[in-house]
């Protein structure tokens, strides 16, 4: 009975968060469309050897363990569509959670991160 709570408790918590969010969660497709966009920004928040791969290109590079302290690299992007993204769409996620509480509007995570982006055959910038 304590785990049929438990798992009830866990599908309505992350049902209550999904609902209240303040950033989008969108797929490539809808990110080639935000990055067509001239006045977006493209935040990578992987670790640095990470990078060293490929990221998106013209991508702002702070790993999510510098976001808090580095902010104000991004204050000029505080009214732009902003695509994060990492590796897979977890990390990115919590960024995109903070960059809202910080008061970022138009903030949107890259579900699957750069894996998602890969796969879809979608250009890679090795600088």
């Amino acid at each position: 009975m304590m785990g049929l709570v438990a798992v009830l408790g866990m599908i309505i918590w992350t049902e209550f968060s999904r609902l209240t969010r303040k950033y989008k969660q969108i797929n490539t497709s809808q990110a080639v469309q935000i990055l067509n966009r001239d006045d977006s920004v493209v935040l990578d928040v992987r670790e640095d050897g990470e990078v060293r791969g490929g990221k998106i290109k013209g991508a702002k590079h702070i790993p999510l363990g510098q976001l808090k302290s580095r902010a104000s690299e991004l204050e000029q992007a505080k009214g732009k569509p902003m695509l994060v993204y990492c590796r897979s769409g977890n990390r990115s996620a919590h960024a995109c959670h903070l960059l809202t509480k910080m008061g970022f509007q138009d903030v949107s995570n890259l579900a699957g991160g750069i894996t998602a982006w890969e796969s879809a055959n979608l250009p890679v910038s090795k600088r």
